[in-house]
């Protein structure tokens, strides 16, 4: 069970940490949005882009995921021992606030240079980009949900500020990218800079009480051990769980990243027109799992967050399948507006399945490990792979071998996955009709 006490405001809007939390990820999802939305297109399109193809496309995914999985343990780890503390939050925000000038003076020549120069441009990005962004993603959302139940508010309320954020720039990003694509680097360090000043100067009251009573000597301890995190990899539950994200939410990435953004565009008579309908698309399906996230938790309040996890694979199964169904542009939009339902499914009841089955003290590093890097060890072994399957056979072939191992994941998944009664060894999750049970039976003992 979760130690920590809460503190519950009047009202979500009335709660200063609610506000800072929700503010400081809306930040960081623009920062990250107006340039990763378009790096798959900017990695391969000729003429805007870099030219590569897709098995090159997929090498540098494999080494950015390689180095996201190394720097999302160790950030696991040290934001565990943190507790919510902000230090490597900021160290986030600094590098987001550098990311235009290291692409525009650093890693974009490298890259064009090729040989040697080109492969430690690739390994120096994979650093970079990963520790203020695919890395930093997972640490902004584990201190945020961290946060929601320290200060009393609904994470998924404020991770929905995180998808509304990513919206608003996906609607400009690729307006800007036809202009010239280092304008969204470079938009994207303005929005780090100012994630940079809410992580650093703004701090609510009730953190400061909370981080004075921490820094007390004579304080229970609230942070986990160094031995109690390692022993997470040797949990069985957890590696099970890993399997089902390693087989879902990998190649949903490796779909979405690498592959749907050019299927797209070239649904169309010229890129141009191309990338600025993927961009108003794209931005449209988040502002619509912005709303979502508000939603989902009232879903996993009627189902359960077990129900929820595996309905999030099923609809990842029908929209990766159904790309590969549909090719005209109508058809295509709408089922990729399924994305919407689908990333707070997975999202949401994930952190859930966590903080219900598992220590609470271990959330950041569990979520990491078992959520986050789970799906970048996936990408390290499958990006290149299919990335030159898909070069070899093309878009349908490939988007119906995707669908169909998700699918056997979801199957997988009905069997291994815990009921939310199971093994509960952290916070006990309960439906709206199992409350409205309990309240019964205790109206009825009194």
């Amino acid at each position: 069970m979760d130690t920590t006490h809460t503190k519950k405001s009047p009202s979500t809007w009335s709660n200063p940490s609610y506000l800072q939390s929700s503010f400081g990820i809306f930040m960081f999802f623009c920062s990250w949005g107006i340039w990763w939305s378009f790096f798959s297109r900017w990695l391969t399109d000729p003429t805007h882009g870099l030219g590569m193809t897709s098995a090159q496309q997929g090498e540098i995914y494999s080494i950015n995921s390689l180095a996201t999985l190394i720097i999302m343990f160790a950030y696991g780890t040290i934001q565990d021992q943190l507790g919510i503390k902000r230090r490597l939050v900021v160290v986030v925000s600094a590098i987001a606030a550098c990311v235009g000038p290291f692409v525009q003076f650093v890693y974009a020549p490298m890259l064009n240079a090729g040989g040697t120069v080109r492969m430690i441009g690739v390994l120096l990005g994979s650093v970079v980009l990963s520790a203020g962004f695919m890395a930093g993603c997972s640490l902004i959302e584990a201190v945020t949900e961290r946060y929601s139940r320290h200060f009393g508010f609904e994470y998924g309320q404020s991770r929905a500020w995180g998808s509304f954020g990513y919206a608003i720039v996906a609607l400009c990003a690729g307006f800007l990218f036809n202009i010239n694509p280092m304008l969204n680097f470079w938009v994207s360090s303005l929005f780090g800079v100012g994630m940079l000043c809410v992580y650093l100067f703004w701090v609510p009251s009730e953190q400061k009480d909370e981080l004075r009573k921490e820094a007390d000597p004579n304080a229970a301890p609230t942070n986990p051990s160094l031995k109690e995190m390692v022993s997470v990899l040797k949990m069985p539950t957890l590696w099970v769980l890993i399997v089902f994200m390693l087989l879902t939410n990998t190649f949903y990435t490796v779909f979405d990243q690498q592959m749907f953004p050019n299927y797209y565009a070239s649904l169309f008579p010229t890129t141009e027109i191309g990338n600025a309908t993927y961009g108003t698309l794209n931005s449209v399906q988040v502002f619509l799992e912005s709303a979502m996230m508000g939603v989902v938790p009232i879903i996993m309040r009627k189902i359960g967050v077990r129900n929820a996890l595996l309905l999030g694979a099923t609809v990842m199964f029908l929209r990766i399948g159904l790309c590969g169904v549909f090719h005209d542009p109508v058809a295509v939009s709408i089922v990729k507006l399924f994305h919407s339902i689908e990333v707070p499914l997975f999202c949401l009841p994930a952190f859930r399945y966590f903080t219900l089955h598992f220590d609470t003290k271990l959330s950041a590093t569990l979520y990491m490990v078992g959520f986050q890097i789970a799906s970048q060890v996936g990408q390290v072994i499958f990006s290149t792979p299919l990335g030159a399957l898909h070069d070899h056979l093309g878009d349908r072939p490939t988007f119906f071998t995707i669908s169909g191992i998700v699918l056997a994941a979801l199957i997988y998944g009905i069997f291994v996955i815990k009921r939310d009664d199971q093994e509960v060894g952290g916070d006990p999750f309960y439906t709206d009709k199992q409350k409205r049970a309990m309240e019964a039976a205790a109206g009825s003992q009194s």
